[in-house]
């Protein structure tokens, strides 16, 4: 699909927008996101993906409206994964609710431009070597099968060589200062924690990368439909956080649904040369599954927190 440079300024704009009114008016002053603030946002952004879904679909027809949905609700649901860890990340560092908004706010400005530099790699790839289509689908497979054996998940900052590494070249405080990320002391600059904790947040964005991107590469191979979908669910990640928090728990059997979301995706992409899964059928199976997986995930919590 041939998209006018235009729609990429256009849209661009749109997201800078976004993100200026979010941290520079909505969010100027520090304060805890509550459930209902967060609820209202998550409406936002899925309420905007939708119109944006509407216009897709007015100007380009039924096939890429399609293909932008099922991207958007993969991403959606693969990035609920992301959350789990988040939390995980907060708690560890014990960082208070009312500095999670801007840790999350900048770790997301850099997760667009790290899937940016995915996307475009991805579908150059896939371009010019269509085998790599394979290892995709294989890499998809795997992790799907690893996510449905893996035990709980772990924050180890100091095993982690990135963390070790930004240690050695700037000394670190242990203490927070209020939401600074860095501190000047004695003529001396140190990183704060609320820094450590926002390169966590880039790493792990960083892996989900590696899942998601291939993910949607199954479901198109269009830039503008791959980059706009994810941009999407990126920016409603944080409201989605800040809903979810709190009862997080009770999804905990949603992985099991994104692990077969993962196998089916990465066989799709397998076998994509001998038979091509209808758009229609591919969203409704991850529907399906994703509906499966919630519905028993509360189910089987509904003693653990009421909602």
């Amino acid at each position: 699909m041939e998209i006018n440079i235009w729609f990429w300024v256009i849209f661009n704009a749109f997201v800078l927008l976004m993100l200026a009114l979010d941290l520079g008016v909505f969010h100027k002053k520090l304060h805890v996101v509550s459930v209902k603030e967060a609820l209202v946002w998550s409406g936002v952004w899925i309420s905007l993906a939708l119109c944006f879904n509407g216009l897709i679909y007015y100007l380009f027809g039924e096939t890429k409206a399609l293909e932008f949905f099922t991207g958007y609700v993969i991403e959606k649901a693969l990035s609920v994964d992301n959350i789990f860890v988040f939390v995980l990340i907060f708690s560890y560092f014990h960082i208070p609710p009312i500095y999670q908004h801007k840790v999350l706010f900048w770790g997301i400005i850099g997760a667009l431009i790290m899937r940016v530099i995915f996307i475009f790699a991805g579908v150059a790839l896939l371009e010019k070597f269509h085998w790599t289509i394979y290892i995709f689908g294989a890499i998809l497979i795997f992790t799907g099968i690893k996510m449905l054996f893996e035990k709980d998940k772990k924050i180890e900052p100091d095993k982690n060589p990135v963390i070790k590494f930004f240690k050695k070249l700037i000394p670190t405080t242990n203490e927070l200062h209020n939401d600074k990320f860095f501190i000047k002391q004695n003529k001396k600059t140190y990183a704060t924690p609320l820094f450590i904790v926002l390169i966590m947040i880039e790493i792990t964005d960083l892996i989900f990368a590696v899942d998601s991107i291939p993910a949607i590469l199954a479901v198109t191979q269009d830039h503008f439909i791959v980059y706009t979908s994810n941009v999407f669910a990126i920016l409603g990640l944080r409201s989605l956080y800040f809903a979810l928090a709190n009862v997080i728990e009770r999804f905990k059997y949603l992985a099991i649904g994104l692990a077969i979301i993962l196998v089916f995706v990465g066989i799709k992409m397998v076998i994509i040369d001998f038979y091509k899964i209808p758009i229609q059928l591919s969203l409704l199976f991850i529907f399906l599954t994703l509906s499966a997986s919630v519905i028993f995930s509360l189910y089987k919590t509904k003693n653990i927190l009421k909602i």
